[in-house]
């Protein structure tokens, strides 16, 4: 029973020393928690702000904020053949810049067909250097051009360890999502700046948010995307041009699919092309950085949670169920 008394006696005294340490930790923790439920306030209403006030308000009519003409690169991907012809349900008209004829003259002559809007496609072979910019500035010229749209190649989600890569094919997809991607923002921004108006649409991945295993390209690329727009934005804002960044999480490939990946299922999450597009042009001229689809704004508020050793050892997890 001594010992007993003797331990009570002493944890007494413990408590009552450290009973000012106490109510520290005490404040300590309820500002913590304090400072989350504001955050988690404060996301709440940024997902109020940018994805549905935006689709329920009227707001006047795309082309009188920003322009008659769109110009699209990467129009093979699925996403930006969504982009291009939701813009085109809008009443704009559309100018492709691709190196693949047949698909996007098929894609550009739907458009016209449907919507009654004129398109036209450029074949630009970037290999070419300086020379493959002549026909894309006249192709530009005396056009009231709206909205540039760059589009990350697809194909860099399938996973590829960085020494698998051919030496051409990552110089090939460095040109193309790099090089060109800073050049058609090059020839279409005077345009923009001289008249006050105007955008450009960088639609990249959440790949660069976290790096993901497998994928080093998409993290690199999509990384320089992100950081290109909001570079864009801090020099370009005040002279009435809109830079935004679109970082989506998975995209259902809508049947175009490379043969090498699966199809992606088509859900809450993933959802088609189509939809996610819609979503994604409601957000213009309200957020310079945005999912662009509330499910996977959902999605990126959950990631900021996780820590980064969780999510790489999850990223990994997945590589090897792949």
């Amino acid at each position: 029973m001594a010992a007993v008394d003797s331990f009570q006696f002493l944890y007494r005294e413990i408590s009552r020393s450290c009973g000012s340490y106490f109510e520290t930790l005490a404040l300590v923790g309820a500002l913590y928690t304090a400072s989350r439920a504001v955050i988690l306030l404060s996301d709440c209403c940024t997902l109020v702000r940018v994805h549905f006030l935006p689709r329920m308000l009227p707001s006047r009519k795309l082309t009188q904020r920003y322009g008659d003409w769109a110009v699209i690169y990467g129009a093979t991907e699925p996403v930006a053949s969504a982009y291009a012809e939701e813009l085109a349900s809008h009443g704009i008209s559309i100018i492709f810049i691709t190196q693949d004829n047949t698909s996007v003259r098929d894609t550009a002559a739907s458009l016209s067909q449907i919507y009654g809007v004129e398109t036209s496609v450029v074949i630009a072979d970037f290999s070419l250097g300086q020379a493959a910019s002549k026909p894309i500035k006249e192709a530009l010229r005396g056009k009231d051009i709206g909205f540039l749209v760059n589009c990350v190649d697809e194909t860099l989600a399938s996973p590829q360890s960085l020494i698998e890569m051919p030496e051409q094919d990552l110089l090939d997809q460095v040109n193309k999502n790099v090089t060109v991607a800073t050049l058609m923002t090059r020839l279409v921004l005077p345009g923009m700046v001289e008249r006050s108006r105007g955008a450009v649409v960088n639609i990249s991945s959440s790949a660069c948010c976290r790096p993901l295993r497998g994928r080093v390209a998409l993290t690199a690329f999509t990384g320089y995307l992100d950081n290109f727009s909001k570079a864009l934005h801090l020099e370009y804002s005040d002279k009435g041009i809109f830079i935004q960044s679109l970082i989506p999480f998975q995209i259902a490939s809508g049947g175009r699919q490379p043969s090498s990946r699966p199809l992606s299922q088509e859900g809450w999450f993933v959802p088609k092309p189509e939809v996610y597009a819609r979503h994604a042009i409601s957000t213009l001229g309200v957020s310079n950085r945005t999912t662009g689809y509330w499910p996977h704004t959902l999605q990126y508020g959950m990631m900021r949670c996780v820590p980064e050793w969780i999510w790489i050892l999850g990223s990994q997890m997945f590589v090897s169920a792949a």
